[in-house]
């Protein structure tokens, strides 16, 4: 029998919408099967004039969010597809250097599509962000003072908050792996050595 993850009875999720002038977060307290918003900001690098600076900020800023809220894992939203290949290219540094903290920090690492967030939490994948924002402030019970002015920040509470709908589902119980030695480890058979 493969080992699975249980849901604890209190978890943090990190959401992060990744890019590279503006970095949304959001951090979701859940208590049972109850979610509350514990966080909700951006990181603001559009006065950084160096790519690779702007890339340490977003692994400085992680690491120091991940240390302030001590998440159990983390939602990221997955780069879409653009014509633009050079912002392809930085939104997917971004996400990297993002995921690269929170390894760093030993976090549980989930990505999910714009579209599946959208879903999750309007039910229809076309939703604006707009939609996506007014939906999260009803279901968290968010004022209107708490809400932020880029909607990065919403974005990235979505991941969030679709990583805990996703995980509450029946088969949440499906397995986890912490990196890719623990699924070799738990699964010889399906590796070809």
């Amino acid at each position: 029998m493969t080992p699975t993850r249980k849901q604890p009875a209190e978890r943090i999720i990190l959401g992060i919408d990744p890019g590279t002038n503006i970095m949304g977060y959001g951090v979701l307290r859940v208590i049972g099967n109850k979610p509350e918003m514990l966080a909700l900001g951006v990181v603001d690098m559009r006065k950084i004039p160096d790519t690779y600076l702007k890339l340490g900020k977003i692994f400085e800023r992680v690491i120091g969010i991940i240390d302030e809220y001590h998440p159990d894992e983390m939602a990221i939203e997955a780069p879409f597809y653009s014509k633009n290949v050079q912002s392809l290219i930085k939104l997917g540094r971004a996400q990297g250097v993002a995921i690269s903290a929170a390894i760093h920090r030993d976090i549980f690492i989930h990505e999910y599509a714009p579209l599946k967030i959208k879903m999750a939490i309007t039910g229809q994948g076309q939703a604006s962000k707009e939609q996506v924002a007014g939906m999260l402030q009803r279901l968290l019970n968010i004022s209107k003072e708490e809400m932020p002015k880029f909607m990065d920040a919403t974005d990235a509470l979505g991941a969030a908050y679709c990583h805990f709908m996703q995980s509450s589902r029946p088969d949440a119980d499906a397995p986890h792996y912490g990196s890719w030695s623990d699924f070799v480890r738990r699964n010889p058979k399906k590796v070809k050595r």
